[in-house]
């Protein structure tokens, strides 16, 4: 590495105000279904829609975003999603409070929080790929990574105490500073950041909103990688609900042994997320990216069989430390890799549609496997979905193709 391990005080800056926001989404992990069930008194199907909805038409409103962003500085369009996310937040307690609240705003609020989401991880791509030389990009992405997997260890547990001890939007009140601070501290980043592209944005036009998959699907070694990603996710996620169902009210788990079975193993994504870089030194991206995204796909098998007691816990936890293990390697990897393969004119567009995809599988599978869990019990579907991962790594590119040649977009007509 050229820079070392320091990647200077911009980064420095951005690494907080990341930290800063994962923690505050880790601690409201799962706010909006409990305000739903223990304040609203919304049945299984408002919760299922909460989750899966939200998600599904906060993806359909980013589409348009992202090239949207593409042609404007990425750190004034970061500053502010994070502030559409704190003000989007601050409204559930304020409405509490006022005794207001009511689900179809918590599904609005949803909404508002999934796009800008899907908005900020395209332009922060794009930033970080002109704030750090290419050699600096895995040494950051790992340390981002690592940083996501801390915060997952602790955000849960003490959002867990806040909910119980506290009022029920506590956690929500918190995410929403977390934002605030990290606008504040991508802000204090600083630096010059040079308009890309044209003086003026150009207007967005119907092609430029598809032009994130043409990218995409036109590059032989993305391809593969985009697809398998979008189903590996989905199917993972998809199989949370039920997973959920089948330890809290099948097999009689408390809900701190539930927390303690997903929060305890997350010590094995710090762990991979600090191996990453020196896998990579040793044996190469690309293989690493491979024999990772292989192992992750051999282990959400194990969650269809747990049983009841200690020995069921430690089989979850076992699941999962090797599930997350290999995702702590796998990440940080495959956004380095995605980076360098894209253009620096199509960062954004290639994220978002990148993301869009990704959440609008999770959403459709999520829905499908309540319906096979319905149907066919929850260990069926969990093991159904477990036997289709272990086929996902078929998807993984075999071969790294030169980086295409494609030109810079050209200017829209105005």
């Amino acid at each position: 590495m050229s820079s070392g391990y320091r990647l200077g005080r911009r980064f420095g800056w951005l690494w907080a105000a990341y930290g800063t926001s994962a923690l505050g989404t880790w601690l409201a992990f799962g706010a909006f279904p409990l305000i739903a069930v223990h304040v609203l008194h919304a049945g299984p199907a408002k919760v299922a829609a909460l989750s899966s909805a939200g998600v599904a038409v906060g993806a359909a409103v980013a589409v348009p975003l992202g090239p949207w962003v593409e042609f404007r500085r990425k750190r004034p369009v970061l500053i502010a999603m994070d502030l559409v996310r704190c003000a989007a937040l601050l409204t559930v307690p304020v409405t509490f409070a006022l005794g207001v609240l009511t689900f179809v705003q918590l599904l609005l609020v949803s909404v508002v929080v999934a796009a800008a989401d899907i908005t900020f991880r395209a332009a922060s791509g794009a930033y970080l790929k002109g704030l750090l030389p290419a050699e600096d990009l895995l040494v950051a992405n790992a340390r981002l990574e690592s940083t996501s997997w801390t915060t997952t260890i602790i955000g849960p547990p003490l959002g867990g105490v806040a909910f119980g001890l506290l009022c029920p939007v506590a956690t929500v009140l918190a995410d929403a500073v977390s934002y605030l601070l990290s606008a504040l501290g991508i802000r204090a980043t600083g630096g010059p950041e040079p308009r890309p592209g044209h003086r003026k944005a150009p207007r967005v036009r119907v092609r430029d909103l598809r032009d994130g998959w043409r990218s995409l699907l036109a590059d032989a070694t993305l391809r593969p990688l985009f697809f398998h990603t979008a189903l590996f996710n989905g199917l993972v996620m998809a199989t949370e609900p039920l997973v959920a169902f089948l330890l809290l009210a099948r097999l009689g788990f408390t809900p701190w042994e539930y927390g303690l079975a997903f929060a305890a193993p997350s010590v094995g994504g710090l762990l991979g997320s600090r191996l990453a870089r020196p896998l990579v030194t040793r044996f190469g991206q690309h293989r690493v990216l491979l024999v990772a995204g292989t192992a992750r796909a051999v282990w959400p098998l194990g969650l269809a069989f747990p049983g009841p007691g200690t020995g069921g816990l430690l089989l979850v936890m076992g699941v999962e430390l090797g599930l997350i293990f290999c995702c702590g390697v796998f990440n940080p990897v495959y956004a380095t890799y995605r980076l360098e393969r894209t253009a620096a004119g199509r960062v954004t567009r290639t994220l978002s549609a990148w993301t869009v995809t990704t959440k609008a599988a999770t959403a459709l599978l999520t829905a499908v496997w309540g319906v096979l869990g319905g149907l066919l019990g929850p260990r069926t579907a969990i093991g159904l979905a477990g036997v289709l991962l272990l086929a996902t790594p078929l998807l993984l590119p075999r071969r790294v193709t030169p980086l295409p040649a494609a030109p810079e977009p050209a200017p829209a007509r105005t």
